[in-house]
């Protein structure tokens, strides 16, 4: 190897140089049984982000408009609130929130169906502190996700 390759490696990632070795990691959600493409595969990153900011843009709205009349620090941090209480509620009765009902994903258990009230608590609690769901595994799934035994398909 020169060092052309070896730059070439390290620029691109560990994943581009095992798969340059010939390493195959099969596609996202191959682990879990999902399809590859299609309802039921795992939900894109663009799409989940999408999905967060149009929820967290109507939890800013309520707090802005029905809470704190005006913008404020307390905005942010009843926003914050009314996500994670948005999250429970949604999720945990009809497995999307609205911004996911909108880019037209679900959150659903890794075993099937729907995900009990406790993990659905766990899961909208993670995502309010943030740090969980920028941890992503290779599959595509957040720690939060991982923690609370549900993944993100496309519906």
């Amino acid at each position: 190897m020169d060092n052309r390759q070896a730059l070439g490696s390290w620029l691109s990632g560990p994943r581009a140089a095992a798969e340059d070795a010939g390493v195959d990691f099969g596609y996202r959600g191959e682990q879990l049984g999902l399809p590859e493409e299609g309802p039921g595969s795992i939900a894109r990153p663009g799409r989940r982000l999408g999905a967060l900011a149009v929820d967290w843009a109507l939890c800013m709205l309520i707090a802005y408009g029905l809470i704190t009349d005006g913008y404020n620090q307390a905005t942010g941090n009843w926003a914050l609130l009314l996500l994670f209480v948005l999250g429970v509620l949604t999720v945990g009765t009809v497995g999307s929130t609205p911004g996911k009902r909108l880019f037209s994903l679900r959150v659903v258990s890794v075993n099937g169906g729907r995900l009990g009230l406790f993990r659905v608590a766990i899961r909208s609690l993670l995502v309010c502190l943030a740090i969980p769901a920028l941890i992503w595994d290779r599959d595509g799934r957040g720690l939060h996700d991982r923690l609370s035994g549900a993944v993100q398909v496309r519906g």
